[in-house]
């Protein structure tokens, strides 16, 4: 699953100035049900070859990994290059603020964890409809625009799970934001949930910059059904499956970024190498990508983007983002009898929970940015998995 994150700045409004970069929402990790656990020996790696390719953008964020993001960021960032030789992005959780404090609290502990001074790019993270109360609540657009007038974050953005409208009302309420980040990929495109298009097409009405996340959908469209490969292979051999995703998303005007996620080395290099030779799709790409959508789309799998903010409110500490990707690989590849899906489902059941014990609550509902059902989601991984031990 794909996880450190590359950035390409095709042209902005912020500076004349081509970059790339590299995020930490999901480093790799030693044990994948601690998220602390930072295989620290294949991130440095991974720190040095993007910054020997000559790149220079990292992106962090105060939740990621429960803290150890950002720890890792000033490790093997901060403490072994010098400050003028790289750029940093993180982000005001909006969903931790309880009280006006807390703007200051944060912010400065986040620049403590990662060692510096100030950011580059700052956000406020997540803005969406249940998280705009506090924000408003608390003054945080205004704690925002002082941070950038005090020099603390060079440049001032949101990011945003919602859906247009509410995209175009915070954008009214906060002019002196610079840009957005909005997730984008071609299987959302058209998605009246997601409403990639009509939040890419409101972010340019207001003229802001654009960085997309989510461009292979948390891995979704890394690892596609094996005819939908072969069609993609077949179009051109030379580009590998991720790489769809991201030249859809390069070939957007207004886009200044494209984050994807990447946990390895491998997928890194893989990923350096598709920005590096990206060209804009052709007639025949995008009539591809399209057919590829329409396949993908009649197959029943969860929309997961596995950002695992519904991990820290399951009262039952169920590995739900993991589970969901178990369930959409036996989907998309369906086994006779046993799978490596059902052994791993068994193994991640037995250290933490089964998703039998979930109890409906719904208090990973409120944090999950793609709005799931997730409890219902749950009754159907206990139908796919859990009968099959029991």
């Amino acid at each position: 699953m794909q996880s450190t994150t590359i950035i390409y700045l095709l042209k902005t409004n912020i500076e004349n100035m081509m970059q790339y970069g590299f995020g930490a929402m999901r480093l790799p990790q030693k044990d994948e049900t601690d998220f602390t656990s930072i295989d620290e020996e294949e991130f440095e790696k991974m720190v040095e070859t993007y910054m020997d390719s000559g790149y220079s953008h990292f992106d962090t964020a105060y939740p990621y990994h429960d803290g150890a993001s950002e720890k890792m960021i000033r490790k093997y960032v901060v403490e072994k290059y010098p400050r003028d030789s790289f750029t940093l992005a993180n982000k005001m959780p909006s969903f931790e603020l309880q009280r006006q404090e807390d703007l200051d609290d944060i912010f400065n502990l986040q620049l403590e964890r990662c060692g510096v001074d100030y950011f580059d790019y700052y956000m406020l993270h997540n803005v969406s409809t249940w998280t705009l109360d506090a924000l408003r609540k608390f003054n945080a657009y205004d704690h925002l625009v002082n941070l950038k007038r005090e020099g603390k974050a060079k440049h001032i953005g949101i990011s945003l799970h919602d859906n247009a409208e509410i995209l175009e009302e915070v954008l009214k309420e906060m002019p002196e934001i610079e840009f957005v980040l909005l997730q984008i990929n071609y299987l959302d495109w058209e998605n009246e949930s997601v409403q990639s298009r009509e939040c890419y097409e409101i972010a340019r009405k207001y003229g802001k910059d654009i960085m997309i996340m989510e461009p292979m959908k948390g891995g979704t469209l890394a690892e596609l059904p094996e005819d939908i490969s072969e069609k993609f292979k077949q179009q051109n051999p030379d580009i590998s499956i991720p790489g769809w995703a991201l030249k859809f998303c390069l070939d957007l005007d207004g886009v200044i970024t494209v984050l994807s996620g990447t946990s390895n080395l491998e997928q890194l290099e893989d990923n350096l190498n598709t920005m590096k030779h990206a060209k804009p799709l052709d007639d025949d790409e995008r009539e591809l990508i399209a057919e590829a959508v329409e396949e993908i789309n009649q197959i029943s799998t969860i929309p997961c983007t596995q950002c695992n903010y519904c991990i820290n409110e399951c009262p039952q500490k169920i590995p739900i983002p993991t589970f969901f990707e178990l369930y959409n690989i036996e989907k998309r590849l369906p086994s006779n009898g046993w799978s490596p899906q059902q052994g791993l489902y068994r193994t991640y059941a037995m250290k933490t929970a089964e998703a039998s014990d979930c109890t409906a609550c719904g208090a990973c509902i409120e944090k999950c940015p793609q709005h799931l059902d997730i409890p219902e989601y749950m009754e159907d991984i206990v139908e796919l998995f859990h009968n099959e031990f029991y």
